[in-house]
C-alpha cells in the first residue's frame, strides 16, 4: 500500500497522467489520480525491446485511462542537456507516435536524490505493503519513486500555472 505524494487541490479535468523515469535498463512509472491531485509510484519495469516496451505502455494507458504522459528529461545541474537527454526525448517521441497520447518532457534534476531521501525515512513513502527496502531491491524501488517525484513536480507546476491564469 503506497501513501500518495500529496499535492494541494485538484487540477480541473486533468485525467490520469502517467510519469516515466526513463532509463536504458528500467522504466520507473507513476500514475496520478483522475483529478490530478495525487501522485503514486506504480511500477518499475525492466526494459526488453522497443516493441515490447511500447506494447506494455499501450496496455497500461488503456487499462488506466491515461490522458497524458510526462517523461523525465535528464539535465545536468546547470540545466544543460546530459548524454541521456537526447535518448529520453527520442523515447518520448516514439511513445507519443505509437500511443497517440500527448507526451511532455519534464526536468528531472534531483528526482533520484529526492527518492533516495524518501527511502531513508521509512514512514514517508511506504512501498506498497513491502517491508523496508533491502539493498538488493533498492535500485528497482528508486525508479518508480523517482517517477512519482517527477509527476508530483509536474502537477505542482500545472497547478501554479492555473492559479496565475485564474
Amino acid at each position: 500500500m503506497a501513501i500518495p505524494l500529496r499535492v494541494v487541490g485538484p487540477l480541473s479535468s486533468t485525467g490520469v497522467i502517467l510519469a516515466i523515469d526513463y532509463g536504458r535498463k528500467r522504466l520507473g512509472l507513476a500514475l496520478s489520480d483522475a483529478s490530478g491531485a495525487l501522485s503514486q509510484p506504480f511500477a518499475t519495469w525492466n526494459r526488453t525491446n522497443r516493441r515490447r516496451d511500447l506494447a506494455r505502455l499501450r496496455e497500461l494507458v488503456k487499462n488506466h485511462g491515461v490522458r497524458r504522459i510526462v517523461v523525465g528529461l535528464p539535465l545536468h545541474l546547470d540545466g544543460t542537456p546530459s548524454e541521456m537527454s537526447e535518448e529520453a526525448t527520442g523515447f518520448a517521441t516514439r511513445v507519443e507516435r505509437a500511443l497517440g497520447v500527448r507526451v511532455e518532457m519534464v526536468d528531472e534534476r534531483l528526482t533520484s536524490w529526492e527518492a533516495v531521501q524518501s527511502l531513508k525515512k521509512p514512514d514517508s513513502l511506504p512501498r506498497r505493503g513491502r517491508s523496508p527496502v533491502s539493498p538488493r531491491n533498492r535500485k528497482t524501488t528508486l525508479d518508480d519513486l523517482a517517477a512519482a517525484v517527477i509527476l508530483r513536480g509536474y502537477l505542482d507546476r500545472e497547478r501554479a500555472e492555473i492559479g496565475t491564469r485564474g
